[in-house]
């Protein structure tokens, strides 16, 4: 059995693992990062990137089918478009592939150590890792947990057959005629209506009373408005109860009690992700537990000297940006420099069509906390570029202190505002007041406009509405 030992092991090469080794080892620190999978974890092969790239591609196609007859604004016509899936889904395995050598290549360059297999404690400081050549073990002075997190399956609904999460949604040969989501998260919604937009008739069963109830009503009423558009069928205050006998349907009891039939070829199920901490020898450490994650505190410290955790395993947000964000802190912490995590916000995204975007406190949170506040809201129905682009459905609010003028929390619902969340989380970790946001100098036409407008609005001057 060979052995190894190093200063530092990684234990999960996702956005977070990864993203720590890399620092680490540019950092001069002896790294060994261990992974079952491909480099990248969920986010790059099975999660954020397939995903958007499966999206795109239904956008896109939806927008051709629009061309069709020349029906469209525009003035253009095109014959009715054909899809191949099994294009698509080679093309977006195509882009994962590019992206897990980059991430090997990145390790490689900062002199990290790669290990495939899977990894079990055998104490803190010490693991064995089932290889494809046999056992190693490898022994470390400091250990960063970072095994991220799996989808969450129904009893009644065990993944398999017609049953499927979202892993499989992504690696479709063909487009389902019928699908039923179950849960009306942002992971539902996003496939979902991806696949309504390539033909699919799509049902979501959701058993709370709204879908995306993370969210405020106002932010995802142009949401509600596109799944009535793209014929997508939401039953709220519904169960699931199981598969029909012969498994072409979806058993369902709806919000009155009765019981009924969602006809569907396939099932997918996004009811949340579950922390992977089974299966590593957890129990060999004994951490300490917030319920199914593993307790940290603010430098992703567990309960065990010279074991942190980053990432999903920790608990929500369970974000790739949050993990990486844990990932380099820790990296510079074994390397004794001083960092703590006190982050003011971090952004967050819902890829539905309309996009939202969220950064910091609600109105609701916001006015539990700090008592009077004021609002901004700048619909983009008045903004040029997002008429251009046919996205005028949506708007930008900010959220801020009434007294100091402190933003708290800015929300987004729009065509491609994602892309403001990176202003967005800048304002906040910098501190921006209202007349910060509203006295720098946006460019025109663009989006970002709306942003300032919001800011401008709440201190009772907005200029274009």
């Amino acid at each position: 059995m060979k052995e190894i030992s190093c200063k530092l092991l990684v234990i999960g090469a996702g956005p977070g693992g990864y993203v720590c080794a890399i620092r680490a080892g540019q950092l001069g620190i002896d790294t060994v990062i261990v992974e079952f999978g491909k480099p990248g974890g969920t986010c790059l092969n099975v999660g954020c990137i397939p995903s958007k790239a499966l999206i795109h591609a239904a956008e896109e196609f939806e927008k051709i089918a629009h061309m069709a007859g020349g029906k469209g604004p525009l003035g253009i016509a095109v014959a009715p478009p054909t899809l191949d899936l099994t294009k698509t889904v080679a093309w977006k395995d195509g882009i994962v592939s590019r992206l897990n050598s980059g991430v090997a290549g990145l390790l490689k360059k900062a002199k990290v150590k790669t290990v495939q297999g899977w990894a079990t404690f055998r104490d803190g400081k010490t693991v064995e890792v089932e290889t494809e050549t046999g056992s190693q073990v490898i022994r470390a002075e400091a250990v960063v947990i970072a095994s991220g997190s799996v989808p969450a399956e129904l009893p009644f609904l065990p993944f398999g057959g017609p049953v499927i999460s979202s892993t499989e949604a992504l690696a479709l040969s063909a487009v389902p005629d019928k699908l039923a989501v179950v849960g009306g998260g942002y992971i539902g919604l996003e496939l979902g209506m991806a696949f309504a937009k390539m033909g699919a008739k799509v049902a979501v069963v959701e058993a709370l009373p709204r879908v995306l109830a993370q969210y405020d009503a106002e932010l995802t009423r142009p949401v509600l408005k596109r799944l009535g558009e793209l014929g997508i069928e939401v039953m709220l205050g519904a169960k699931a109860k199981g598969l029909s006998t012969k498994g072409d349907a979806l058993l369902v009891e709806t919000a009155d009690g009765k019981n009924a039939k969602v006809a569907a070829d396939k099932v997918l199920v996004t009811v949340g992700r579950k922390p992977l901490t089974e299966g590593w020898g957890l129990e060999q450490i004994d951490l300490d537990m917030v319920g199914r994650f593993i307790r940290i505190d603010d430098q992703c410290r567990t309960s065990m000297r010279g074991i942190y955790a980053i990432g999903d395993v920790t608990g929500e947000p369970m974000l790739a940006h949050r993990a990486m964000a844990q990932g380099e802190m820790v990296a510079e912490i074994v390397a004794g420099h001083k960092r703590g995590w006190d982050k003011r916000a971090i952004p967050a995204i819902c890829f539905t069509d309309p996009e939202l975007v969220t950064a910091g406190l609600s109105p609701d949170e916001a006015k539990a906390l700090a008592g009077e506040i004021k609002i901004g809201h700048f619909p983009f129905a008045a903004n040029g570029r997002a008429m251009t682009k046919q996205g005028e459905d949506g708007f930008v609010r900010i959220v801020a202190r009434a007294d100091n003028h402190l933003v708290l929390g800015i929300q987004a619902v729009g065509q491609g505002v994602s892309e403001l969340a990176a202003a967005f989380g800048l304002a906040l970790e910098m501190g921006a007041r209202l007349e910060d946001i509203a006295g720098t100098i946006h460019a025109h036409p663009t989006q970002g406009e709306g942003f300032q407008e919001a800011a401008l609005k709440a201190l009772g001057h907005a200029l274009h509405v």
